[in-house]
């Protein structure tokens, strides 16, 4: 069944993909569509409600790894269950309410893509067996809630929301990273079923205190604890099914989530039961306090979450098991109460075009669709019977009295939290159906809005399972049972009842309810009191203080960046030659020519002379007043280097670079006569100062190739290639086996580099090409191909290209065996239409490529990332070759395996980066 939820995530997500392309077919019933696969994983994970009985969990651990050494695995206990149901059972309701609710919108499709992608990023890390995937999956509802806040992105606000949001989670990203890499390093593994073992090896390490402090970053700045809780009330600016699901279930809960998971082998510590519960105590009431002085509705509840925040992670830095208890229970009273409330102010909002409160009256009418379940949602807000958030509330209360750790400050704060959150609630009610006074007359109500289903079933539904709870709560008790085990590893018996009889619980919630109800009587006054207490904090109004601090980091990043950064490309050169022969002098310092003379070898006399025609050509090239001859004499230079490739037996080598100088060569011809004066280019000061830096380079690279044959090696690593490029990857080229099967990953990486090298050089030219009147600044000439075109039949070229294209395939297949590869043969293959380009021009050459050079470039990507990823579901690393064996009548053993396919996605990236930059040059130089 679990393996059936993890594969649920990939499904999930690659439907939510299609939703752009869908939505404009099936409109905003793509949405309902999309909402069935949660409403499937919540019936899973209820299913286990009897499976794992009060102490069992269950983990599935698939074949892939994200990292060597961390599978991607997947766990389900009671906490994740808990969570998971959450996750799921309001995301169902949330996915129906955002089709509604979006209904119309341009831009629907990439807002339920993005909302499910949400989903699943919260679901896979609530489902995480392994630090690492956690820690992925946490960078995940990061990158997507940045998206989903600043998806009106034509308003500054909600960029400059978004933008907060993300910089300050992924700071704590980065410290759980380090946080998780320290502990995987202590314990010797990311396995979180290894780790519950092993919590004493990571409390009781010298490394402790950093890892702490990592991990309550990364949980303050996730779950908006203070001074970090400002980024939450921005978050406001996101389209409501954001608000609903951001704080009812998903991001700002994870960091809670991170403190349960993580309890049982980094918690149990002084610095935990310190730390967590001073701030969360200080955000509890500061959310509370703020949230009273509001008119916003999405405000108000949005400081309310950072209070009810502040409240798990006090209770689960107690971590007492009544705490933990305290805080599963309250996480669900939070989740149910809140989502409905986003979900009806959504409904308000969208009916009246305010969410002022002091504009809203006189709604019970219009709003009767959800006007019964506002009232239940805000009596367990406020925490009175017979919701289950009177049940949370009084186990928060027991929780603090049995704690050893301030009880009465603990308490005291509690008490007056809860006492505003009772007033908040009292107030919203009374502003949207009692009162008979706004301050202008309310917009006209759109009724049409509240009779929609997809709008008020997600309100409807989570207050009468908040009723339901509430008059049943052991229902839950169970879940709770299991998840108090594996976070505190005691069985214990998490029994729940509404009624506890005459005690100091109920005591102190009679005094709760008594004192809200009098701040609400006396609203006025308290509310005058905190908006002066606001006036004093807004002259250092955090999030104003944060933009400032960014500012002006900006500001010194830009103006270092000047300095550093000028433009002059010969400048950053020495920099980066003259800091390398330092630190080269400084590792080889003394040097031993003795050593080196003694242990010389014999010199071949053709390679002497070969050397000497390239040191004549060099110096050629630096003191020709040509820039034609200069190109030339570099040439020589270039192909000296080919031939030095071919005498010690690279032939691979040696024809990519022949190729590649030759393609280098034509581009030089190409644009040689739109280049700035030569003899202009410097003074000879300039070039004495670049002689003695080039002459001093030249002598140290010499010196490490000299030091480096006394590196021995043992046994050496190119014994290890020719020991297995036959048996393991069936090649006799050595170079291509390396290149595409055991190095696999570098040659990933390069041709990625070189993509977005083509990327970047077609970009800065076309941006040379126009200046601000749309003219180009350097009034190229059209090129007149017409006499070429005479000169040479039309036939012959379209032969010669075709016949490049087939040699190309052929050293493409042949390269695993013999010289040859994907290399080679996209450049072979892009030479045939370079040439084809020379004689025709850019735009025929265009017309007969069919397909646009950088989708060539994307599909050559595709390939090569498909034959990485398709081991993966072999139970193989990425990348591993997989290969399929055929013996064939007269051609005998064949060996067909994914690195031919790599090869390909080579070959093909090659092919269009080459088109790209040279159709793009000939574009701009008009050779058309």
């Amino acid at each position: 069944m679990i393996r059936t939820l993890v594969y649920l995530l990939p499904a999930l997500a690659l439907l939510g993909m299609l939703a752009p392309p869908m939505t404009r077919r099936l409109g905003h019933i793509y949405g309902v569509i999309l909402s069935a696969i949660p409403l499937l994983m919540m019936v899973l994970f209820l299913s286990f409600n009897t499976t794992l009985g009060d102490t069992q969990s269950v983990v599935y651990a698939t074949p892939w790894q994200l990292v060597p050494g961390a599978p991607l695995s997947f766990r389900i206990d009671g906490l994740s269950l808990i969570f998971g149901v959450m996750v799921s059972g309001i995301g169902f309701l949330v996915l129906n309410y955002a089709a509604g609710y979006m209904k119309g919108h341009a831009h629907i499709g990439r807002f339920l893509m993005l909302m499910t992608l949400f989903m699943v990023s919260m679901l896979g890390l609530v489902l995480s067996e392994n630090l690492i995937t956690l820690f992925f999956f946490w960078e995940l509802t990061s990158v997507i809630s940045f998206l989903l806040i600043g998806f009106d992105n034509h308003l500054e606000k909600a960029r400059k929301a978004a933008l907060q949001a993300l910089l300050i989670t992924a700071a704590g990203g980065l410290s759980l990273l380090f946080a998780f890499l320290l502990m995987g390093n202590i314990a010797g593994t990311y396995t979180i079923s290894e780790l519950l073992d092993k919590g004493p090896l990571i409390t009781h390490h010298h490394h402790y205190p950093l890892i702490f402090i990592l991990l309550a970053i990364a949980v303050f700045t996730k779950s908006a604890q203070f001074p970090f809780h400002f980024w939450l009330p921005g978050a406001m600016n996101a389209p409501t099914p954001v608000s609903a699901y951001l704080h009812s279930a998903t991001m700002v809960n994870a960091g809670v989530f991170l403190m349960l998971r993580v309890m049982p082998f980094a918690g149990d510590t002084m610095l935990w039961k310190t730390v967590f519960p001073i701030v969360g105590s200080v955000t509890m009431f500061v959310g509370a306090f703020l949230s009273f002085g509001e008119r916003d509705l999405k405000r108000i509840l949005a400081f309310t979450t950072i209070s009810a925040l502040g409240t798990m992670v006090l209770m689960a830095g107690l971590g007492t098991n009544a705490a933990t208890k305290a805080t599963l229970v309250f996480f669900v009273v939070h989740g149910l109460y809140k989502g409905a409330l986003f979900m009806i102010t959504g409904i308000i909002d969208k009916s009246t075009g305010t969410r002022d409160l002091m504009q809203l009256r006189q709604l019970w009418k219009p709003l009767r669709s959800v006007s019964g379940a506002t009232f239940i949602t805000l009596f367990s807000m406020a925490g009175l019977p017979p919701m289950l958030g009177f049940i949370g509330k009084e186990l928060i209360y027991g929780a603090k009295l049995q704690s050893g750790f301030f009880p009465e400050v603990m308490l005291m704060l509690g008490i007056g939290t809860n006492a505003l959150m009772v007033a908040i609630s009292i107030l919203i009610a009374y502003r949207l159906f009692w009162s008979r006074k706004a301050e202008v007359a309310p917009p006209p109500f759109k009724d049409k809005y509240p009779r929609l289903m997809l709008l008020w079933m997600g309100p409807v539904v989570l207050s009468a399972v908040s009723l339901l709870l509430g008059l049943t709560p052991n229902r839950i008790a169970r879940y709770l049972n299991n998840a108090i085990y594996h976070i505190r590893a005691i069985e214990y018996d998490a029994h729940l009842t509404l009624w506890h009889g005459f005690n100091a619980e109920l005591l102190l919630s009679i005094a709760t309810v008594t004192l809200g109800v009098v701040i609400f009587i006396y609203r006025e006054t308290v509310t005058r009191f905190i908006t002066r207490i606001n006036g004093v904090i807004n002259r250092y109004y955090l999030p104003d203080l944060f933009d400032k601090l960014i500012k002006g980091y900006v500001k010194v990043a830009a103006r270092q960046t000047n300095r550093i950064q000028h433009g002059y490309h010969r400048y950053y050169l020495m920099t980066f030659f003259l800091i390398a022969t330092g630190a080269m002098a400084v590792v080889l310092f003394p040097f031993e020519f003795e050593t080196w003379m003694t242990s010389a070898s014999p010199v071949k006399t053709h390679i002497v002379i070969l050397l000497a025609v390239m040191s004549l050509g060099m110096i050629y090239a630096m003191v020709s007043p040509s820039r034609l001859s200069a190109i030339l004499a570099l040439g020589i230079v270039g192909y000296g280097i080919g031939l030095l490739y071919l005498f010690f037996g690279a032939v691979d080598l040696a024809i990519t670079q022949f190729l590649v100088e030759t393609l280098i060569m034509v581009l030089f011809i190409l644009v040689i006569d739109y280049l700035p004066a030569f003899a202009s280019l410097s003074v000879r000061r300039s070039r004495r100062r670049d002689a003695i830096i080039a002459t001093v380079v030249g002598v140290f690279v010499t010196i490490v190739v000299l030091e480096a044959r006394f590196v021995n090696v043992v046994p050496p690593i190119s014994q290890f290639f020719i020991d297995h490029s036959l048996l393991k990857a069936f090649g006799h080229n050595i170079v291509n086996v390396i290149l595409v099967d055991f190095r696999a990953m570098d040659t990933l990486g390069e041709i990625t580099v070189l993509a977005l090298a083509a990327s970047g050089v077609v970009a800065l030219v076309n941006v040379g090409q126009k200046c601000q009147s749309g003219q180009s600044p350097m009034r190229i000439p059209p090129a007149d191909t017409q006499s070429l075109r005479t000169l040479i039949i039309a036939g012959v070229v379209t032969w010669i290209r075709r016949v490049l294209i087939v040699v190309a395939v052929w050293l493409l297949l042949r390269g695993h065996n013999a010289p040859g590869g994907g290399f080679i043969g996209g450049i072979i293959a892009a030479s045939g239409y370079v040439f084809y380009a020379i004689i025709f021009g850019s735009e025929p050459t265009r017309k007969k490529l069919r397909i646009p050079p950088f989708i060539i470039i994307g599909i050559g990507l595709g390939l090569s990332m498909l034959a990485g990823v398709l081991p993966m579901f072999m139970g193989e690393a990425m990348l591993t070759a997989q290969w399929l064996h055929l013996t064939l009548p007269m051609a005998g053993e064949l060996h067909l395996g994914t690195p031919l396919l790599f090869d390909t996605g080579v070959m093909l990236v090659v092919f269009g980066m080459i088109n790209a930059i040279v159709l793009t040059i000939m574009n701009v130089l008009k050779w058309n």
